[in-house]
C-alpha cells in the first residue's frame, strides 16, 4: 500500500472511534454492544482470500459524495445509522477499485458487516424498539384471546385470565437485536453470498428478530399465568434473551434450508 492507503485507513480508524465515543449513553449497556465489534473481523474472514489490485484510481468519487453526505447529515441530525452508513461507504470508497469485478459482487455482500459495527440501535432504536413492545403487546393480546382467554389491553400493558403483565423495555428486544442481525447475516452470508436471495434475507432479518422477540413475549406471558409473576420476571426473563437469539437460529435455519432446497430444485440438472 502506498502512503495515501495508510493515511485513508488511519482516517477510518479515527472515525471509528469518533462515532463509537460521540454519544457514550451506550456504555450502560456495554455488555450488548460490545459484541458488536466481531462484526469487523467477521467481515475481513469471510472475504478471504483478499485479492487487491493495483489501481491508479484511489477512491471511487461516487461514493466518497455519498460518505461525505451521510456523514454531515448524520452529525447535524445525530442519527449514528447515517454516521455507520457514511464510514462503510468510505470504506467500500476505497476497497472497490482495488477488486477485480468478479469479487466486487461477492465483497459487497459483505458491507452489511461494517454497517452494523457501530451502536445506530443502542442510540437511535427507541422507536424500533417501542414498535417492538407495542405489536408484541398487540399480538400476545390476540394469541391468548384465541385460545378462549379474558384479555384486556392497553398500550403495552395487559390483563390476561387475571394476570397484570407489562411489556416494558427491557422487553424491546433491542439489547439483542444488533447482535442477531450480525449472526442472522452472518448465516445468510454463507448460504446465499453468490444469489440474489442475500439481501432479501438481510432485510428479512428485522422481521425474523421481531418474530423471535414476541415469541419471547409469549412464552413469558404464559410463564407468568401459569407459575406466577415472580417467576416470570426473574430468572426466566434474564434467560429470555438467549431464548430469542436461539429462535432466530432456528427460524433462520429452517427458512434458508428452505430456501436452498427451492434453489437446487431450480437450478438445471446435470
Amino acid at each position: 500500500m502506498k502512503p495515501r492507503d495508510y493515511a485513508w485507513w488511519a482516517a477510518l480508524l479515527g472515525l471509528a472511534l469518533f462515532i463509537w465515543l460521540r454519544d457514550r449513553s451506550w456504555m450502560g449497556t456495554s455488555e450488548d454492544t460490545v459484541p458488536l465489534l466481531i462484526a469487523m473481523p467477521l467481515a475481513w474472514w469471510l472475504g478471504r482470500p483478499w485479492n487487491l489490485r493495483e489501481t491508479s484510481e484511489f477512491l471511487h468519487l461516487p461514493l466518497v459524495v455519498l460518505a461525505a453526505a451521510s456523514l454531515v447529515l448524520g452529525s447535524l441530525l445525530n442519527i449514528t445509522l447515517l454516521l455507520a452508513l457514511g464510514w462503510t461507504a468510505s470504506l467500500w470508497a476505497w476497497l472497490r477499485p482495488r477488486l477485480d469485478l468478479g469479487d466486487r459482487a461477492r465483497v459487497f455482500g459483505l458491507m452489511a458487516l461494517p454497517l452494523m459495527a457501530f451502536p445506530w440501535v443502542a442510540l437511535d432504536g427507541q422507536p424500533i424498539g417501542w414498535w417492538f413492545r407495542l405489536s408484541g403487546a398487540w399480538f400476545a393480546e390476540h394469541f391468548f384471546r384465541g385460545f378462549g382467554f379474558s384479555v384486556t389491553r392497553e398500550g403495552t400493558s395487559m390483563m390476561v385470565q387475571g394476570t397484570p403483565v407489562t411489556v416494558d423495555a427491557a422487553c424491546s428486544g433491542l439489547k439483542v437485536l444488533q447482535s442477531l442481525l450480525i449472526a442472522g447475516t452472518f448465516l445468510a452470508y454463507v448460504q446465499f453470498a453468490r444469489t440474489a436471495l442475500y439481501w432479501w434475507n438481510v432485510v428479512a432479518l428485522v422481521g425474523v428478530a421481531w418474530l423471535a422477540n414476541t415469541a419471547r413475549i409469549v412464552v413469558i406471558t404464559a410463564a407468568a399465568m401459569t407459575w406466577g409473576q415472580e417467576f416470570a420476571m426473574g430468572v426466566f426473563h434474564t434467560w429470555g434473551g438467549l431464548l430469542v437469539l436461539v429462535l432466530m437460529f432456528i427460524i433462520c435455519g429452517v427458512t434458508f434450508e428452505v430456501e436452498r432446497r427451492w434453489l437446487l430444485n431450480q437450478s438445471p440438472a446435470a
